[in-house]
């Protein structure tokens, strides 16, 4: 039996419908067994071929990762998959601080006209790869991002002064983006009142990773909250990984087949070599693992054991098709308008949720619902 209804709290979602979008994993952690690295699956091709199959397939949006790991960097791959997709977006994400802001709205434009407009971003808070960086630091920083991003892409120039950026005075003429009712969407996810307070005040979707139904809606509400301070309404999104096949029964060897080969200290050591792996969201994703049953759920069809062998998402949902419908569902009724889901390995694993599950919802890119295309 799943929990009983819990009333939606986000006033955007009058009807059930969803973003449905499937991740392309640049950053080397796409495998068949969780702990065994597949450095076949971190090539361009291979990545590529994700892409392109999630564009087939139907699903909406593409998340495409930033990592200090093995594998593809986000923009030049992006750049390099564009004019090979016809329909899907692509969530490219940014880490703030890796490149000046006023080039990174350039970079980003160039790769919206690639793409035709379909260009959604990801924005990453998080330490810059080989530092521990304060977090009052960070925050500042990817407030400045992002307020010389929207500048860029909405004004005839950019007039910024902070104490990260400095002064800058800059003509927008040569950063335009496709998108000219805004710019690209930005999606942003955090567990501090520090990285929600920022979404909740420029951002547009706010993404979380797995949690209890409970959880989820707490936080929701916390965001919903900061953005009315702000005088703004937010979407909300949810990133996931998937175990879906005809049967529960079917499903769940299938969760068994992929930590068949599962070694902790491997594990572990695949785990801490994320950047993201020392973050809070990161810890709250352990602390729910500690509170599954023997078998790794934490509530009905929520498997937390892929947390052992990954950084991130640590949760998937593993049931049949009709007892993930009706989840993805409930937290559709949540509020929930966005989802990123992925499997091990992830080109099979889109094509049995494409099969079984994409033709039972309501797809429609984010960039729809909102009015942009």
């Amino acid at each position: 039996m799943l929990h009983q209804p819990i009333q939606s709290v986000c006033i955007r979602t009058v009807q059930r419908s969803c973003e449905v979008s499937w991740f392309s994993d640049l950053c080397g952690e796409d495998t068949e067994f969780l702990s065994v690295r597949d450095p076949a699956r971190s090539t361009f091709a291979h990545c590529r071929d994700i892409a392109l199959t999630a564009d087939r397939l139907g699903f909406s949006n593409l998340l495409l990762p930033t990592s200090y790991m093995s594998g593809q960097e986000v923009i030049p791959f992006a750049a390099g998959v564009a004019p090979d997709l016809t329909q899907i977006s692509l969530l490219t994400a940014i880490r703030c601080g890796e490149m000046h802001p006023p080039m990174l709205a350039r970079t980003l434009a160039s790769l919206d006209h690639m793409l035709k407009g379909r260009l959604t971003i990801n924005i990453i808070n998080s330490d810059l790869p080989g530092y521990r960086e304060a977090a009052d630091l960070r925050y500042q920083r990817c407030v400045e991002t992002i307020q010389i991003l929207k500048q860029a892409w909405t004004s005839d120039r950019i007039e910024h002064d902070g104490p990260v950026y400095g002064k800058i005075s800059l003509d927008t003429a040569p950063v335009k983006s496709y998108q000219q009712n805004g710019g690209p969407l930005l999606y942003f996810g955090g567990t501090s009142d520090g990285a929600r307070d920022v979404c909740a005040r420029y951002c547009d979707v706010f993404l979380m990773w797995p949690e209890t139904e409970e959880m989820l809606y707490a936080s929701m509400q916390d965001v919903a909250d900061r953005a009315a301070r702000y005088g703004r309404t937010i979407d909300f999104g949810l990133r996931i990984h998937v175990i879906v096949r005809e049967t529960e029964a079917e499903a769940r060897a299938w969760s068994q087949h992929i930590m068949s080969k599962f070694d902790s200290v491997r594990g572990l050591a695949l785990k801490s070599a994320s950047q993201s792996s020392w973050s809070l969201g990161v810890l709250r994703q352990n602390a729910l693992r500690n509170e599954a049953n023997t078998d790794g759920f934490v509530e009905p069809l929520l498997w937390t054991d892929i947390g052992k062998a990954r950084s991130g998402a640590g949760g998937a949902l593993v049931g049949s098709a009709d007892q993930v419908v009706e989840k993805i569902n409930r937290y559709m009724d949540m509020g929930i308008r966005a989802f990123i889901f992925s499997g091990y390995p992830l080109i099979e694993e889109a094509e049995q949720f494409a099969q079984l599950v994409l033709p039972r919802l309501p797809n429609k890119p984010m960039l729809a619902m909102k009015g942009r295309i």
